[in-house]
């Protein structure tokens, strides 16, 4: 709990049986979770029973994707802020309290990993942080330098607000999200945040051109959003 309010975290997970117990394990170690919910999207065997170690909720969601699991996840949390995050090492649990001192004045709190410390490849970094300018210049909003970042908070409030807009499935719901907040004229925040390498294999990360075709359908997707909000409410 936070200022007398509820913090739920929702994990979304796939491959991530080598890593998804310790991590739910330091998030209640903040003391700062009051639920945690884990969405089991087709999970490799094992990681189920990692997940029932611990005081987690498990939850599943049998329609393969990104999208799917964290809407999922949103839908079941209870929380009156609901964190995001992935559970394969790569964002440090004990961030979530500088992203719960930002909610104090604003419904949204996205992480930032490319003002950070972090891992990740400098070329996936730069084209995170154009697609974020370029969000940025279209809607006018706050400053943004990440729009790939899975580590978010949102006064539940403000998800119930964007969730009859969603429409992303895949990994694009990240960006979705961002997209959303700027068009609805959500208050939000950035913050720094640590990123590790991951434990176990991402299916996209370790590949060049899988990440760089998925950069290429992230501006694609972006404009097509300015372009559709412009017309119509979104």
């Amino acid at each position: 709990m936070w200022q007398n309010k509820t913090v739920s975290v929702v994990l979304a997970t796939y491959r991530e049986k080598s890593s998804i117990r310790q991590v739910i394990e330091e998030f209640l170690a903040t003391g700062l979770v009051d639920e945690l919910v884990v969405v089991s999207n087709n999970a490799e065997p094992g990681t189920e029973e990692e997940v029932k170690k611990t005081s987690a909720r498990l939850v599943s969601e049998t329609r393969q994707g990104y999208g799917y699991a964290f809407r999922k996840g949103i839908a079941e949390a209870k929380g009156d802020y609901i964190v995001l995050c992935e559970p394969d090492n790569t964002f440090v649990a004990k961030d979530i309290e500088q992203f719960l001192a930002k909610a104090e004045n604003f419904q949204a709190v996205f992480g930032s990993r490319t003002r950070g410390a972090t891992t990740m490849n400098p070329l996936r970094s730069f084209g995170n942080v154009v697609a974020a300018k370029t969000i940025q210049i279209l809607f006018s909003t706050n400053a943004l330098s990440d729009i790939g970042c899975t580590y978010k908070l949102f006064h539940k409030e403000a998800l119930q607000k964007l969730a009859p807009y969603f429409t992303r499935v895949d990994p694009l719901f990240a960006t979705e999200l961002v997209l959303l907040a700027a068009a609805q004229r959500i208050p939000f925040a950035e913050i720094p945040i640590t990123f590790r390498h991951r434990v176990g294999t991402s299916a996209i990360t370790p590949h060049w051109h899988k990440w760089f075709a998925l950069g290429i359908k992230v501006f694609l997707y972006i404009w097509l959003f300015w372009f559709r909000s412009r017309f119509k409410a979104i």
